[in-house]
């Protein structure tokens, strides 16, 4: 019985898609093993986003082959599509399979067996219109399930759409059966993933649906507790979408809105579809109607034209806005993207530093937003993440609360009352009461 390991680079969605091919391959027979346990195959899950992914992506293949030196190595996913040539160079590597191939790969490695030379199946992206579902398996407290793939959106700075190519979905009635599917099991929570999800709805190149529709559906399923939206652009993040979570029975108050930057100088240069006040609008409004959501932010810093008074827009705009925390990333140069023909290079030194001071700001945020909610009651999903005798979780608004580890309590709903934020940025809960079950 031949074993096989994966290993995922990137995003949520990448590892929803590793989870359905992992499935594949335990359909026929295939035993499942840890990435250290000597498999007979490595399947790696590429990412275009993560700076350096060359040089990871070789590393990985190194140590897979140190492992097992006579392993069958398989590259696939968005760097895969990105840069066949190149991966297929890379010493260790028996197939490259790019993003209309991956979910097909046993179509083209029937016996993986390395041959004289790498394999290689990387078709143009044009042709890669047809949608795979896929949901994350194995974890118990929370699945994530892809809803949407590609983007039809131009951002000078990304390389998505050159990787996934153009936006596609599910429909509304297939994505119902898969969270009924993941109903039937342990899971507690779903996270909704995507390229670009509120453009939910397209199929064959035309709209049909509506992401508003979607969520609407998702609540009525029952035996899931919470879905969370995992990353939503604030121009399709509608006033209906954010008031009917705020009604909802099972979406939590937790957004993660793209920003990019603050100003809308660099907004335009970014080609992103709105400008700093429609942001402040979306904020606003989450806030009026849901005080105690939660709202992440991506930021990307250094972007070419990005002087010192544009990213001091940029951060004074985020300084003043009511969100909880923010992913910052430092501007990298990608092949085949506008901003690599962009004037206005900012140096790597000067990046390096903006990068630095929006991630204080956000561990700044971070702890304002956690102090906020001292004194009220949340309820928390607890996993199975034990460190130094306590177990964490999150609360429906995103807070990482920690408490003494039961086992009693792993994978279920209870509710607490947060009393204290420690010195790592951990909700402490009160303790002196038992805490009860949702």
């Amino acid at each position: 019985m031949k074993r096989v390991a994966f290993y995922t680079l990137g995003c949520k969605l990448n590892f929803s898609e590793t989870s359905t091919i992992s499935r594949m391959f335990e359909e026929r027979g295939f035993v499942k093993v840890d990435f250290t346990d000597s498999p007979d195959i490595f399947v790696v899950n590429t990412c275009s986003v993560t700076e350096n992914a060359d040089k990871k992506c070789k590393k990985i293949v190194k140590e897979a082959k140190k492992i097992s030196p006579k392993s069958f190595v398989t590259i696939v996913g968005c760097y895969a599509q990105l840069k066949p040539k190149e991966i297929s160079e890379i010493k260790g590597v028996d197939a490259v399979l790019g993003a209309a191939e991956k979910f097909r790969l046993f179509e083209y490695l029937d016996d993986f067996t390395s041959k004289n030379k790498p394999q290689v199946y990387a078709s143009e992206i044009q042709e890669a219109k047809a949608y795979n579902s896929s949901y994350s398996y194995g974890d118990r407290t929370r699945t994530f399930l892809k809803v949407q793939d590609g983007c039809n959106y131009g951002c000078a700075f990304c390389t998505i759409p050159l990787a996934r190519g153009k936006s596609r979905s599910a429909s509304i009635a297939e994505v119902v059966e898969q969270a009924k599917e993941i109903a039937a099991s342990e899971v507690k929570e779903v996270v909704l993933t995507g390229v670009n999800i509120g453009d939910f709805g397209v199929q064959n190149g035309r709209r049909k649906e509506k992401f508003i529709d979607l969520i609407k559906a998702l609540d009525e399923v029952e035996g899931i507790d919470r879905y969370r939206i995992s990353s939503i652009e604030p121009n399709l993040l509608s006033n209906e979408v954010i008031e009917f979570v705020s009604e909802s029975k099972k979406f939590v108050p937790h957004f993660h809105v793209p920003l990019q930057s603050g100003s809308d100088v660099i907004l335009q240069k970014m080609n992103r579809r709105y400008l700093s006040d429609l942001y402040r609008d979306r904020v606003s409004t989450i806030k009026s109607l849901m005080p105690h959501c939660c709202i992440g932010v991506d930021v990307i810093t250094g972007f070419p034209g990005e002087t010192e008074e544009e990213f001091l827009k940029t951060y004074q705009f985020l300084n003043e806005l009511e969100v909880s925390y923010l992913h910052v990333f430092t501007y990298s140069e990608r092949a085949n993207t506008q901003a690599l023909d962009m004037d206005g290079v900012v140096p790597m030194k000067e990046r390096q530093k903006r990068s630095k001071m929006l991630r204080s700001l956000s561990e700044k945020k971070k702890r304002y937003f956690y102090n906020e909610q001292l004194g009220n009651t949340f309820n928390v999903l607890f996993e199975e993440d034990v460190e130094n005798g306590y177990m964490h979780g999150f609360t429906e608004n995103y807070i990482r609360v920690k408490a003494k580890y039961d086992p009693v309590m792993i994978n279920e709903l209870k509710t607490v009352n947060l009393v204290n934020v420690d010195e790592n940025c951990l909700m402490e809960v009160d303790e002196t009461e038992e805490i009860l079950t949702h």
